[in-house]
């Protein structure tokens, strides 16, 4: 019987915990590990949103004031080759957490090869930067359909 389990004094609902153990509701701290797959999945949401944006943008014309400098970021990202700080925050964490510390991009890393073959990268940012273009115009034409007609 460990002294976990044992009630103390006739109270069912409190057991006597060894001195080590955490007391009820103490918050252990995340690990570093999680913590990079957290912003692992937040990456590929910002990656996403660069892509299809525009889209969401289409039935919400707000969203274009986030997805302009997102997309423009992304766009910088790609053709510069600036590092992403998501990309450096996820690399110390995994450093942190024992793990091998990556070089390639987060791209390299978690999409190619998986959503499209390796070879086809640029053929892949094409898409994207297309589906960018198109949605922006869509988002356009729709503005000028709903600005009431001027006389002249």
């Amino acid at each position: 019987v460990s002294l976990a389990s044992v009630p103390s004094r006739g109270r069912p609902d409190r057991t006597i915990r060894p001195a080590t153990a955490p007391a009820t509701g103490a918050r252990r701290p995340m690990s570093a590990g999680l913590l990079a797959d957290v912003v692992v999945v937040i990456h590929f949401g910002f990656v996403l949103f660069v892509v299809f944006g525009g889209l969401l943008a289409i039935w919400r014309p707000k969203v274009m004031w986030a997805h302009v400098p997102a997309a423009l970021y992304g766009l910088v990202v790609v053709t510069v080759g600036v590092t992403c700080p998501l990309t450096t925050v996820e690399r110390d964490l995994r450093e942190r957490a024992g793990e091998e510390r990556y070089r390639e991009s987060f791209i390299e890393r978690y999409v190619e090869g998986v959503l499209y073959p390796g070879e086809m990268l640029r053929e892949a940012q094409a898409a994207g930067v297309l589906v960018v273009i198109v949605s922006w115009l869509a988002v356009a034409a729709r503005a000028r359909r709903r600005r009431p007609a001027v006389a002249a």
